[in-house]
């Protein structure tokens, strides 16, 4: 997990917009522009740092178990350019790899590498990737984008939890 809270705190030093527009993307490995990205796009970034590729393992299992993710797009069949990109879909893969924890209000529940899903503004999806706090504070942060681009914020108990994760796969 180590190598995976590495990447998540190097994408702090890059610039990116938040843009959550649907854009068509290769398949495996694509990517939207580098410059923009929203909440999922700092995950997979980290992930793929790592040669792990939530694009493909999304759409896969999606195309084996369609049924068992969200209908809330109103879509017949995966599409590889967004699937991952939306984090109730996220959290379903990563429920379904066996990777849900129970969620607490304990932050010693919470380690390094760990992901969370809440509702921001009231109904807004939203995932983070648990880091270690500055100065070996004893409360663990978050590495996140909620508008403003990849950030490291004191912000993991700020919005109510809808999902804790801990999910270290081998790179394929």
């Amino acid at each position: 997990m180590a190598a995976f809270v590495d990447a998540a705190l190097d994408r702090t030093r890059l610039k990116v917009t938040y843009d959550g527009t649907y854009t068509p993307v290769g398949y495996p490995g694509g990517d939207v522009s580098p410059t923009i990205g929203v909440c999922t796009d700092e995950v997979i970034r980290s992930y793929r740092l790592l040669k792990i590729d939530l694009q493909q393992l999304v759409h896969e299992d999606m195309q084996a178990h369609f049924e068992a993710y969200p209908k809330l797009w109103g879509l017949a069949a995966p599409d590889s350019n967004i699937d991952h990109r939306r984090v109730p879909n996220l959290q379903t893969y990563f429920t379904r790899q066996g990777a849900a924890l129970p969620i607490t209000e304990n932050a010693d529940d919470y380690k390094p590498g760990d992901l969370i899903t809440c509702m921001v503004r009231g109904n807004r999806p939203h995932i983070a990737i648990v880091v270690p706090a500055p100065q070996t504070g004893a409360r663990p942060w978050i590495m996140h984008n909620c508008g403003f681009g990849p950030k490291m914020e004191d912000k993991l108990f700020v919005w109510k939890h809808t999902g804790h994760y801990r999910w270290c796969p081998k790179a394929r």
